[in-house]
């Protein structure tokens, strides 16, 4: 729906609802209640005896309906609504016999009473394509807001230039990533459990460089039962064992069961990912604060080799320019489809950015008019 469109029904809604309050305020919010609840009443009234009090029913129940009417109508409120009509049902009703008409002419002679009752769900109905009205308009701004934002990151890589060599950026970082992956799976493979958790709870220091932490249960137990001396995979092998086969390898096979076997998916999930750099990457300084904390993590498990070509990534961040030359140019090639990069050698994407603010002004002042 465009931007007027939404605009039109928000104001109309308005209108509408308004229209309704006044309809209810004309006659008291109040009044109506008391009338819709002596129209309920009344009807309840005809219904519990139109099948005995009509034709040749049940003499007595005519005239305990004719009572109930008569008593019905003379404790209704001298200022009621339409109180006429109620008055109106009681004359038709006090006459020898009733039938199925008399009930049915009665019901029809409630019609002015619905029309003012109607007021109500009337201004119900209006009060809710009103919010609905609201909640569209405010669904598109935060769609606008959305799109604002991102062809704003369009526009950042207007400068970018697309034929950048950005393999000298990813090579390094790449190559780093797949060392410290195979140092790590190394790591895990043949390390304690015990040392490969301790390992992971010391990352804590280092907030840039951190593993999610283990559960604690788990941890203490590894780091005390003998069983915390093998490999990750093999405590993942005893997991799966019965219990009378685990029996010889395990002492509390029980106790195992629930810790390692209950982490199960944590212990699994545990690789190199918390140590490896993004791609796109981000900024300079976020990546030489975090090779900065890397190098010390690194260090408690792979060889040389991965530490240098970690240093080699933390050298090209410490080159600002020329990291975030290559940087912007590896972001256009990632997050622009060849239309935006059209668009943006246009200069097009900042009059779509004007149009979506002048669209944004539109809703926003609709909002706060209606």
């Amino acid at each position: 729906m465009s931007t007027e469109s939404l605009v039109d029904r928000l104001a109309s809604a308005r209108a509408d609802l308004e229209a309704a309050e006044a309809a209810v305020d004309d006659v008291g919010e109040d009044r109506l209640e008391r009338l819709r609840a002596a129209r309920e009443d009344l009807l309840s009234l005809l219904g519990q005896y139109e099948s005995r009090a009509t034709g040749s029913g049940d003499f007595q129940a005519y005239l305990d309906f004719q009572e109930a009417v008569a008593e019905f109508v003379e404790d209704l409120p001298e200022d009621l609504p339409e109180r006429e009509a109620f008055e109106e049902i009681n004359d038709r009703f006090e006459k020898r016999r009733l039938t199925e008409g008399d009930f049915e002419a009665a019901r029809d002679a409630l019609s002015p009473v619905d029309a003012l009752v109607d007021r109500l769900d009337d201004r119900s109905d209006a009060h809710q394509q009103y919010r609905a009205a609201r909640r569209d308009v405010e669904s598109r701004l935060r769609e606008i807001e959305e799109e604002i934002d991102r062809l704003e990151r369009v526009a950042s890589l207007a400068d970018a230039d697309l034929d950048a060599p950005v393999e000298k950026l990813r090579e390094p970082m790449m190559a780093y990533n797949e060392a410290v992956a195979d140092a790590f799976d190394s790591f895990k493979r043949d390390a304690p459990a015990r040392e490969v958790l301790a390992f992971v709870e010391a990352t804590r220091s280092f907030p840039l460089a951190s593993y999610p932490e283990p559960p604690a249960e788990l941890a203490d137990y590894l780091s005390e039962a003998d069983v915390g001396a093998e490999p990750v995979q093999t405590l993942l092998e005893f997991a799966d064992y019965s219990r009378s086969k685990l029996d010889h390898y395990v002492d509390h096979p029980q106790q195992f069961m629930r810790l390692v076997g209950g982490n199960r998916t944590y212990l699994d999930r545990l690789d190199a990912e918390p140590l490896e750099f993004e791609w796109p990457p981000a900024p300079a300084d976020e990546v030489r604060w975090r090779a900065d904390e890397l190098v010390s993590v690194v260090n408690r498990f792979a060889s040389d080799d991965v530490v240098e070509r970690l240093e080699r990534v933390q050298a090209l961040a410490r080159n600002e320019p020329h990291y975030e030359h290559l940087r912007l140019t590896t972001r256009a090639r990632e997050e622009l489809t060849d239309e935006e990069r059209e668009r943006v050698a246009a200069g097009a994407v900042g009059a779509d950015i004007e149009a979506l603010e002048a669209e944004r002004d539109r809703l926003t002042e609709a909002l706060d008019e209606y």
